[in-house]
């Protein structure tokens, strides 16, 4: 229920404290983003100073990954469940606290282990800060405007994070580690102040406990495989068997589901087209992009040369397009609607990707990298915002927090997927003597993995042009909602 302390007022405006909440919200989702990408650049120091191999520097980024996309979903239901604002403001606190002893130990397995905790608090303040804005701001104009500003601030976390880590790595590792220490300390106590009262659910008939092992199990599981097929290989024993475990675990999963009286997961849901199209726009779109990000990275410091600092540089225009753009999507949304701005934004994205296949040994940045830049950071700065738009339209507001996970879910395992997968693909065509190999051999082997990039983006634009056809009047509104619609959504044409 929304506060009135919080509400918009009656003409529409946002009040300072409103303003206040959105900020703290929008700082947890920076630190988020931040965060993942920040580590990176940080690798090699780590490494040297705690004599830590590559396999076991790649679980300082994998271990967050676990974290964060394991238990989204738990994450989700225990903002129903618990409250939005505990929950939120626990996890908040968590984090904060494991950001500063992943700067202060001197050990691998406990930098490891830091970094889990950091994903595991993310998990829960990603949907409980998502599902507090959408029970904050009611559906139309205002919840657009909010959540363009929200999304547009992760977005920007990410890009600023390759910035701040090329500056703090070369006064030392561990600063990257404690930055997000004070502003995390920061956001909580404003929070304590700024952020609304909520329920808990009351009569929702139980914890659903099997639902969450279940669930939880299935998705650190999943996670786990995907990391680490490339190492392992994606035709060996260990990577089939545990993917048929995935399989399995999420059949018995959606089995528990659709008997639970009060599901981790509520699979009626799904039968929105508009709820689909947005779960599986997010994986797609975020699994093209992070595997992009990956690729050029390694392009621009193995094969091009430049220093950190440069590379995130070079990345900087769109995130800046992105930072921009975060008051004004809102307005467009509602102008244009979801689905037109998903599709124009995965066409930027594809047409970006495409051009960038031009790259060679010594490119011209202005001519031959900065239009892709720009070309992405305008495609991002339109669907992800809009995707989150239509992932909690039409939800009821005790559900909100399961959408919320459900989409960041899908955010997370899209990354760790398509982010493997284009990792398998360079390797596989990358001569396996890479040290004596030459630049062009190389770069040769990166195009596949562009190829793939592209690949995947274009199918998230097929599946995007799909909701063109869609009518005006959407049966999602009906179909999401639960309890006391579920005999009107009966009535409602969706093939489940």
């Amino acid at each position: 229920m929304t506060s009135p302390l919080t509400a918009p007022a009656s003409d529409g405006r946002w009040t300072p404290r409103l303003w206040g909440t959105l900020l703290v919200l929008c700082a947890a989702m920076f630190l988020d983003a931040l965060d993942v990408s920040m580590v990176g650049v940080a690798l090699p120091s780590i490494g040297a100073d705690l004599g830590l191999s590559t396999s076991t520097l790649q679980w300082i980024v994998s271990g967050y990954i676990l974290g964060y996309g394991g238990l989204l979903l738990l994450g989700g239901r225990a903002a129903d469940l618990l409250g939005r604002r505990q929950v939120f403001l626990v996890a908040l606190g968590v984090f904060a606290v494991a950001s500063l002893l992943g700067g202060l130990v001197d050990s691998g397995p406990l930098l490891i282990a830091s970094r889990f905790v950091k994903g595991l608090s993310a998990a829960f303040t990603a949907p409980a800060g998502l599902s507090i804005i959408t029970t904050t701001f009611p559906e139309g104009p205002l919840r657009n405007r909010a959540l363009s500003i929200y999304t547009t601030c992760g977005a920007t976390g990410y890009s600023m994070g390759l910035v701040f880590s090329g500056l703090l790595t070369e006064a030392g590792w561990r600063f990257t580690m404690l930055l997000p220490v004070p502003v995390a300390l920061i956001a909580l106590a404003a929070g304590l102040r700024l952020l609304p009262r909520t329920e808990r659910e009351r009569g929702g008939g139980g914890y659903d406990i099997p639902g969450a092992v279940l669930g939880t199990t299935s998705m650190l599981l999943l996670v786990f495989t995907v990391v680490q097929a490339p190492e392992a290989g994606w035709g060996s024993a260990r990577t089939v068997l545990s993917f048929a475990a995935v399989v399995a675990l999420l059949a018995a999963f959606v089995a528990v589901e659709r008997r639970s009286p009060s599901p981790l997961v509520r699979l009626g849901v799904l039968r929105s087209g508009p709820q689909v199209r947005a779960q599986l726009g997010a994986l797609t779109f975020v699994g093209s992009y992070i595997g992009f990000q990956f690729m050029v990275t390694l392009y621009m410091q193995q094969l091009l040369g430049w220093s950190a600092l440069h590379t995130a540089l070079a990345f900087l225009p769109a995130g800046a397009l992105v930072a921009l753009s975060a008051t004004k999507v809102g307005a467009v949304i509602d102008r244009f609607g979801t689905a037109r701005l998903i599709v124009l934004g995965f066409a930027l994205m594809v047409t970006g990707y495409l051009l960038f296949l031009r790259i060679d040994l010594d490119p011209v940045y202005a001519t031959v990298i900065l239009p892709t830049m720009l070309l992405v950071g305008a495609g991002f700065a339109l669907t992800f915002p809009s995707l989150n738009v239509q992932a909690t339209n039409g939800v009821d507001e005790h559900e909100q927090g399961m959408v919320s996970g459900l989409l960041n879910t899908s955010v997370q395992v899209g990354g760790a997927i398509f982010l493997a997968v284009v990792t398998a693909v360079i390797t596989a065509n990358t001569p396996g003597d890479a040290a004596n190999a030459t630049p062009q051999a190389v770069l040769d082997g990166y195009r596949p993995g562009l190829v793939v990039v592209t690949l995947v983006a274009a199918a998230g634009l097929l599946l995007s042009l799909s909701g063109l056809r869609t009518p005006r009047p959407r049966p999602s509104v009906v179909v999401a909602r639960s309890t006391a619609t579920e005999a009107e959504a009966e009535r409602v044409p969706v093939r489940d």
